[in-house]
Parts: structure tokens; sequence; C-alpha cells
């Protein structure tokens, strides 16, 4: 009896021990995530790839908690609650920004899609015919998807008889189609295409421009952050309205997109309340993913909505936003009564 006492008294001790080691071991690499978007900055592989995911890291921080518990690890259990805090602290949706102040100019419906190589193009031409928008920003959009949009929405009466393209094969190809004239920009260097443009939206110049750098892929980390600086770049050197979208391949929580932001340019996800939305991997959204595709607005902007979009055979959301283009300064009587009517 006293045997197997003292068995089961060892059988439960190790138990413990390999508890506390498999807790303790989750929390180490949760709390190097942490650390790294306390710090602002990304890390090293594999930390910018957690950060893309960083609320669900509450997932296995629980877990180690609960393991830290059973074990009786009271250290343990200390650390696990602190992650959970630093978790839910940083997944919340990072501050406001202050309504423009000038009177309603016009107003700016914007689509951005990822079609994967040109495979979601096909399904993304009807989409663009039910969401009406004006602005349209394609990425990875291939000579045939070139085409087709061509051929479904070009030409001197066509919906969007304005574009600027980078041609390209695979990811390499982008394309920014318009209802507004488009006058020519530089665009921003990468390895994909940026096209660039500066649209006269009701006699108004707004510059545009798709964005879509390197992910950041193991042994690609300084190209994805040399390119991700270079779109921070672009925001920081103009100056008025301007429309910044495509895909990031960044999401809030990676530093070196926080530091696009830091430029003065506003999420239109995060101001219509869908901060954490996830637009990537289709394929599991929204259950379960990450924000990359985003359209940044310079603060002449306001946002009515946004909205995410099924597109088949891409393996993102597209996103839909309403915008307000405003006069720069306060409003005054007259100019508050009225008001920008869109019909779509």
């Amino acid at each position: 009896m006293e045997t197997n006492r003292r068995a089961e008294v060892r059988r439960r001790s190790r138990g413990r021990v390999a508890g506390a080691w498999s807790g303790g071991v989750l929390l180490a690499g949760v709390s190097v995530v942490i650390a790294c978007r306390a710090a602002g900055t990304d890390g090293v592989t594999p930390v910018p790839q957690l950060l893309a995911f960083l609320p669900w890291l509450l997932v296995p921080t629980a877990l180690a908690l609960l393991l830290t518990l059973l074990a009786r690890w009271r250290t343990g259990m200390a650390w696990g609650a602190l992650a959970l805090i630093a978790l839910a602290w940083f997944s919340e949706p990072y501050g406001g920004a202050a309504e423009p102040t000038g009177a309603p100019l016009a107003g700016v419906r914007v689509l951005t899609s990822n079609v994967e190589f040109g495979r979601g193009a096909p399904s993304l031409v009807p989409a663009i015919r039910r969401a009406r928008p004006d602005i349209v920003f394609v990425e990875e959009c291939e000579h045939r998807c070139a085409a087709l949009l061509e051929r479904a929405f070009g030409g001197p009466h066509g919906t969007y008889p304005y574009r600027r393209a980078v041609d390209g094969g695979g990811s390499q190809g982008s394309v920014i189609l318009s209802r507004f004239p488009l006058g020519p920009a530089p665009g921003v260097p990468g390895t994909m295409g940026m096209p660039g443009a500066v649209a006269d939206v009701d006699g108004h110049p707004v510059r545009l421009q798709l964005a879509h750098p390197m992910p950041p892929l193991p042994g690609q980390l300084a190209l994805w952050r040399r390119e991700l600086g270079e779109l921070r770049a672009y925001a920081a050197a103009g100056h008025g309205p301007t429309v910044l979208a495509g895909d990031f391949n960044a999401t809030e929580d990676h530093a070196a997109f926080r530091r696009i932001l830091s430029t003065g340019l506003r999420d239109s996800a995060r101001l219509a309340d869908h901060a954490r939305t996830p637009s990537w991997p289709a394929r599991t959204a929204p259950p379960f993913g990450a924000q990359i595709d985003h359209v940044l607005v310079s603060p002449d902007f306001s946002v009515g909505s946004a909205r995410f979009l099924h597109i088949a055979d891409t393996d993102h959301r597209a996103l839909v936003v309403d915008l307000t283009l405003h006069e720069s300064g306060p409003y005054t009587e007259r100019q508050t009564a009225q008001r920008v009517t869109r019909t779509h």
C-alpha cells in the first residue's frame, strides 16, 4: 500500500514538472513576441510571422496558464496572467483619430483586391460591378488578369476608362482602375508592381498609390522592411489628399506598418470599426486570419463604412471602403448643412 502511494506521488510530481516545463516553454515563446511588440520592433523569424496573428496567441497563453495551474507553479501562474493581460492590451485596436473639420467635397468608394496570380480575376469582375467603386486597386494582376479587366471595364466609354498599371507575370503585375481622370505619378519601387497616379476627383487632386511589398518570408525580412520603408517614404513625402491601398503583407502589430501610420495616414477599416477583421488567408477568414489588406487615407478623408468581400479563387478577401473628401479648414454654418450624396 505504502509502495503504491509513493509511486502515485512520484507520478504526480513528474506530471507537475512536465506541465510546468511545457507551460514555461509556451510562455517563453509568447513573451518574446510580446516583448518585440512592446519595444516597437519586428524582430527576427519567427517573430514577424507570429506578430501577424498576435490576438490568436491568447490561445497558447491560456493553455500555458492552465498547465501552470495544474502544476501548482505559482511563478508560472503570475507569468501567464501577465502575458494574457499584455496580449489583451495589444489586441485592442490602436488609438483613435479626429474627423476632418472641412466641408465635404466629394464621395469616393475604393476597392482593393489581391487576386493571387490573377486566379481571382474572373470572380473580381462581378464583385466590382456589384460594389461599383470609383477607384479599384488590384494586386497580383498578371497579363491575363489585366486583359480581362480591360475588356470588362476599359475603353473610352467603359466604366473605368482610366488606368495605371505595372505589367508583369505572376505576382508582379498590378493595376489601378478609375472612373476619375488619372495623371502620371512615379509609383513606389518594389519587387512586385506598385503603380501610382494622381486622380482628379471632381476637380480635386488626390494622390493614389498601390501597395504590395514583399511578404515577411524567412530569409527575406530585410527586403520586407525595405519595401515597407519605401511606402513610408512615399507617405511622408507627399502633401494633400492621399489614398494608399493594397496588400501590405503587414498588420497593425508590425512596427514597420505602424511607421507608415506615423506619417499621419489613417487605416480606413479601423475608423469603420473593423480594425481586427481578417482579410487573409481567405479560406479561414473571418473566423481565423490577419488583416493585411488596408486602405490608408490622409486626414482629408472621413470614412463612412468598410466591408470585406469574398472573392473566389484567391487567398485574400477584397476590401471596400466609402470615403468622403473634405475641404481643408473649418466648417462654416452654411457648409455644415451641405452633405455629399452618392448613388451606387
